[in-house]
């Protein structure tokens, strides 16, 4: 309010004293006197000074049509002049805006309209360390993959951008099923950032798949060197890829290096089943019992596996049936409630022909968790016990129809293993197998029909009969599907 008073009071000051310097000159006598081309011009005083201002204003402005011509003449020149600016401002202005607009429909899933923006604003920005990646992206989502990688590649040429041409080529040729040409692209990507979390975790999974087991471990101390795995989780990977390195430690042409690749797996991580199996080995080859025995019986104390309990016989292999009961119980007496303990036992002492022990191993297990492995060990045991045919094979039938029981599953697809892998088969996940029941439904092998006539005693024509008459009595079951994996004779 007061300012715009003051401004009033300003404005009406200076036309006062306006006025009153005309009313001056109008009363000064004398004036300007111009003569030209013999005419002679007389000025008074106010004349004079509006003429003096109409000069310089003209004299002002032709110095501004000067300037005007010569910036034209310099921007046709291609000079950079301040018309040249306000044409480049101009398209720089369009060519973020196209730049944006591609963004948004690269982020709406519109990937012909985003490179059609991307195009755009590469005609306006000439800039292709920002359009190119938007290039690629948008023409990897409408289904361009010529043109994606002849993006990339563009990228390849300026250093701050290398790092992202080298991963868009490398997930094309993932996707493309190329993962020898990843590898090695994953390899050089990983070089540029080494503290790429997703570069790291792709060549530890493309190394592990190629079986480059020392790559691969040298990929794992990096991701521990950068803070992007824990390390407890570290030194259980790395045991795994030490176990992975010395899966032919049982094969004639075992080396020493593989032998102490094993025991290392063990030492880092003692709770792993496979490396704990392949350790012992590794000490039964050379000759030391002892020191087997020992690691078989700290890992069976925290998981019960049949790995274990097949190392476990395997350090001393010509002992009797009853030798072999009397020093499982070793193992027995630290999970004596476990499942696997109980079939483990109930199998041995079936072996040793004591029917009554096993069964009493084996008690309620049949009914509380029944899975063709102990179904079966009772069909035995009724057998070993004298029961009739009817009674075994009503056993048999059960055990056609009911699932396997623990398995090494793969805990991001569920995928079913026959053995312990460090990568999944299906997904190509890395140590993510777990020796657990399956969550889905899964029922046992018809397998199991071949020890009709080794357990029934009976021709394999009538044990065949027997299959069929039980699979008809099991008939409001889920049907039967073939196994990978088949249920052998307990030895």
């Amino acid at each position: 309010m007061l300012w715009s008073l003051l401004k009033i009071l300003v404005f009406v000051a200076i036309i006062a004293l306006l006025a009153f310097g005309a009313g001056l000159l109008m009363e000064t006598a004398g004036g300007v006197q111009i003569t030209v081309a013999g005419t002679e011009y007389t000025l008074s005083a106010l004349q004079s000074v509006i003429a003096l201002g109409v000069l310089v204003f003209g004299v002002w402005l032709f110095l501004k049509l000067l300037s005007l011509l010569v910036a034209t003449l310099h921007f046709l020149n291609g000079d950079e002049t301040a018309l040249s600016r306000y044409w480049d401002k101009g398209r720089e202005r369009k060519g973020y805006q196209a730049l944006a607009d591609g963004l948004m429909a690269l982020a709406s899933g519109e990937g012909r309209l985003a490179l059609a923006k991307a195009a755009r604003a590469e005609k306006y920005l000439q800039k292709p360390d920002l359009t190119d990646l938007l290039v690629a992206q948008a023409a990897e989502m409408s289904g361009d993959t010529r043109k994606a990688a002849e993006a990339y590649k563009r990228l390849l040429s300026n250093q701050p951008t290398r790092f992202v041409g080298v991963r868009g080529i490398m997930k094309q040729k993932l996707s493309e099923g190329d993962t020898e040409t990843a590898l090695q692209l994953a390899e050089k990507a990983l070089a540029l950032r080494p503290k790429h979390e997703e570069v790291q975790d792709t060549l530890l999974r493309l190394q592990a798949q190629a079986e480059d087991w020392a790559g691969a471990r040298k990929t794992l101390s990096t991701k521990l060197k950068t803070g992007t795995l824990p390390r407890d989780l570290f030194k259980r990977r790395d045991a795994v890829l030490a176990l992975s390195a010395s899966k032919g430690i049982l094969d004639e042409g075992a080396t020493v290096e593989q032998q102490e690749q094993a025991i290392e797996a063990n030492r880092l991580s003692p709770d792993l089943v496979p490396a704990a199996a392949m350790a012992a080995r590794a000490y039964i080859a050379k000759g030391k019992k002892r020191p087997a025995a020992r690691l078989l019986k700290k890992t069976w104390e925290t998981q019960p596996h049949p790995d274990l309990a097949h190392a476990f016989a395997e350090i001393e292999p010509e002992e009797s049936a009853a030798e072999r009961v009397k020093r499982f119980d070793q193992l027995a007496r630290l999970k004596p409630q476990d499942d696997e303990t109980r079939l483990m036992m109930a199998e041995l002492n079936i072996v040793a022909e004591d029917f009554p022990e096993a069964r009493r191993w084996l008690n309620d297990l049949a009914e509380r968790a029944p899975d063709a492995r102990g179904l079966t060990l009772m069909a035995a045991i009724e057998r070993g016990e004298g029961a009739g045919d009817k009674v075994v094979q009503g056993w048999l039938a059960k055990a056609l129809t009911s699932p396997r029981g623990p398995q090494w599953v793969c805990d991001s697809c569920n995928h079913i293993h026959a053995e312990w892998a460090p990568v999944c088969e299906h997904c190509a996940s890395f140590d993510t197998l777990s020796w657990k029941r399956p969550e889905t439904p899964e029922v046992a092998s018809l397998a199991a029909a071949h020890m009709l006539p080794l357990i029934t005693g009976a021709p394999e024509e009538k044990a065949s009969e027997a299959v069929e008459e039980a699979e008809v009595l099991e008939s409001g079951q889920e049907p039967v599907s073939e196994s990978q994996e088949q249920i052998k004779e307990p030895n």
